[in-house]
């Protein structure tokens, strides 16, 4: 696992870009408390996920609204089809590391 950012830069509700290893990521700080980290790019447009919108533990591409599931990366309406990745992410000392292995078998 990488420690990417304090878990106090990332405020609840909210998504921010990082970078893992060359491997860009929507950190995600979603309205459970916990955090998530999803490959920040769509699978249906090459956008960041980054710029979208966090509601519950989906997050929506701000290009054409497809949601997916941060826990599972699978889309929740079209027109994306095919799941983003997503990464085991924990918080330890007050800091967020990913683990770059997919957690849902997804890899791009």
């Amino acid at each position: 696992m990488m420690r990417v950012c304090p878990a106090a830069q990332v405020a609840k509700g909210e998504v921010v870009q990082v970078t893992v290893e060359g491997t860009e990521i929507a950190l995600v700080h979603a309205d459970d408390g916990n955090f998530y980290a999803a490959r920040d790019e769509c699978s249906h447009a090459a956008v960041a996920l980054s710029e979208g919108e966090v509601e519950g533990c989906t997050l929506e591409c701000w290009l054409h609204g497809s949601r997916f599931d941060l826990r599972t990366g699978a889309p929740s309406g079209l027109p994306a089809t095919e799941p983003v990745p997503v990464y085991p992410v924990e918080v330890r000392d007050g800091d967020v590391y990913i683990d770059l292995n997919p957690s849902n078998g997804v890899v791009k």
